[in-house]
């Protein structure tokens, strides 16, 4: 890099372009304390200088700390605050470094995205393939962020100049290779203005498939499980293979509702997610090829905003073995994404679905976002992005929402670590 003392110092009523500006990286790093950041800027203060950067980071508490500031002006000055810099440093037993040069960091390349990679364990051999992919795609990381350090470790790499879709398909068979989660998402304002979330129900937002459940108690669940194989080697598709199956369990007492509601596991992180979104300002809702006797419970149980499925048909205190009203198919899923995102105002392209099967897939590819969790394959090569860890609220990294901020959102409300 130049060295700004031998460049000739501004006058006022220079025009000078804000790249060719002599500037100075101050680096501080060391033990982390109160009162550093202060510290140094208040030491900066004394030299006129403006700041152009900062960045700060703490790792396992150790501080990094970089101020890019313009070059004091008058001769000898430099050298002076150079001086004060490092006897300040060493006063609070850190460390100091100070580079010269010119300008700000080079503009950054077209085409920006953020990349989060999830990982149980994050391995260093993962972590180098996904950089080196980035690169040989073009692409330039800025920076680095961890998002979260349990149940998964998370990090974000915020990219520049590599068109996101791309970045995306170079990725994905990385990331499957490895054993790690990626997603790519474009930069932009947009990326937190995602305030809708639908997600599939069976093997989604709960652990059961609640046909099961009901065929558990009807005695019929080898059937059930008949029918559902034919229904996965494409012999029925979906609404003929849910009529087979609700024909088994006609003659079940209406009173069985209660029992399965009461079966329900909600998968691991589910409350947490929806908490999240919910305390975030999203609204979120559910569509299910399952039943309405569940998923309007689950609604009310747990806050959701929206609600569908298909509704089993009960007549004089009995299960009929019927369905009644439209049926809730791949295409019903898609469809309703679209309906409950007019009635919540959002575009499509700020919605999130999350999905695990075949039915879900015209969902996924009509969302801005679409999530295949713990997927058939078929769903993770559609989707625009997996996880294949057994926590729902993972889909929270892929929001750029922190593991902080989601603690801070499940914090009791009024208390100090809650966000409202």
């Amino acid at each position: 890099m130049n060295d700004a003392s031998q460049i000739s110092p501004l006058t006022p009523g220079d025009a000078v372009h804000p790249a060719d500006v002599p500037t100075l990286l101050v680096k501080i790093f060391g033990k982390d304390r109160p009162g550093i950041t202060a510290g140094l800027f208040d030491t900066l203060a004394a030299y006129g200088v403006d700041v152009v950067d900062i960045e700060q980071v703490v790792t396992r508490g150790r501080i990094v700390l970089c101020a890019l500031v313009t070059a004091p002006q008058g001769r000898g000055v430099e050298g002076e605050l150079r001086a004060t810099v490092h006897s300040w440093a060493e006063s609070i037993r850190m460390e100091a470094e100070i580079i010269s040069g010119i300008g700000d960091n080079r503009p950054r390349g077209e085409g920006r995205s953020h990349v989060t990679v999830l990982g149980k364990p994050l391995t260093a051999e993962s972590t180098a393939a996904i950089a080196a992919l980035i690169t040989g795609a073009g692409g330039n990381i800025d920076r680095i962020f961890r998002l979260a350090k349990y149940p998964v470790t998370a990090v974000e790499f915020a990219v520049s100049g590599a068109e996101p879709y791309a970045l995306r398909s170079v990725l994905a068979l990385e990331a499957a290779a490895r054993g790690v989660d990626v997603a790519v998402v474009p930069a932009g304002l947009q990326r937190r203005a995602q305030r809708l979330v639908v997600m599939d129900v069976d093997s989604t937002m709960i652990q059961d498939e609640v046909i099961e459940l009901f065929a558990a108690h009807a005695g019929c669940e080898a059937e059930v499980a008949e029918v559902t194989a034919a229904a996965m080697r494409g012999e029925l598709d979906f609404e003929q293979s849910l009529h087979a199956r609700v024909s088994l369990l006609a003659g079940l007492d209406v009173s069985v509702v209660d029992k399965v509601r009461a079966e329900v596991r909600l998968t691991p992180g589910a409350r947490t997610l929806i908490r999240t979104l919910k305390r975030l300002g999203y609204q979120v809702g559910v569509v299910s090829g399952g039943f309405t006797q569940v998923t309007d419970d689950l609604k009310e149980r747990l806050g959701l905003d929206f609600a569908a499925a298909n509704t089993l048909e009960v007549v004089d205190g009995r299960l009929t073995g019927k369905v009644v009203g439209p049926i809730v198919d791949r295409a019903g899923k898609a469809a309703l994404l679209r309906s409950f995102a007019a009635q919540a105002g959002v575009p499509l392209s700020q919605t999130v679905a999350i999905g695990d099967g075949a039915n879900d897939l015209d969902m996924l590819n009509a969302a801005g976002l679409g999530v295949a969790f713990n997927a058939k394959p078929v769903v993770r090569e559609a989707a625009d992005t997996a996880v294949n860890v057994p926590f729902l609220d993972t889909v929270l990294y892929l929001l750029g929402i922190t593991r902080e901020e989601i603690e801070a959102a499940d914090a009791p409300e009024g208390s100090q670590g809650a966000l409202f």
